[in-house]
């Protein structure tokens, strides 16, 4: 039984999107504990893995998880971009400067809606900042393979 091209494609693309995840996760964690702290005391970081929590507003605690999601993104996306270009898509579109600028676009937009789920979710549902980070990875995950299959590889 022969594996399609896009099957493989589809399954190597998740994977390195798993571990792209996790460094976004744990990058967005780390600044959420100790860059601009902002897990409340009911977090799941603050419960299962020992980091300090603040008891601050909503409104303020959504703003630092976006400046946290934004760090974890950046960190994330480079790791991302490097191995979708060695192991997913086949790179000479553009050349790599205007592939990397595309690649970013695109998850910038990916990430603008994510981070407005963030904010919207902790500011007016409360929601706890790992679980809006979460729901983060599954706005960010559609958007970007299908921006970075049609418009920044070759396919």
């Amino acid at each position: 039984m022969k594996i399609s091209k896009l099957l493989v494609q589809i399954v190597k693309y998740g994977i390195i999107g798993v571990l792209a995840t996790i460094i976004n996760l744990v990058v967005a964690e780390l600044a959420a504990a100790y860059v601009w702290p902002c897990l409340g005391p009911n977090d799941l970081f603050v419960k299962y893995c020992g980091f300090s929590s603040v008891v601050i507003a909503d409104a303020t605690r959504a703003t630092l998880a976006v400046y946290c999601n934004f760090v974890g993104f950046f960190v994330a996306n480079i790791v991302c971009w490097l191995l979708n270009r060695k192991y997913v898509f086949e790179p000479g579109r553009h050349n790599w400067f205007v592939e990397y600028l595309l690649f970013l676009a695109g998850s910038g937009f990916a990430i603008l809606c994510g981070s407005a789920a963030i904010w919207a979710l902790v500011k007016y549902q409360g929601m706890q900042t790992t679980y809006s980070f979460v729901i983060n990875v599954m706005v960010s995950v559609a958007v970007n393979f299908v921006v970075r299959k049609f418009f920044v590889f070759k396919g």
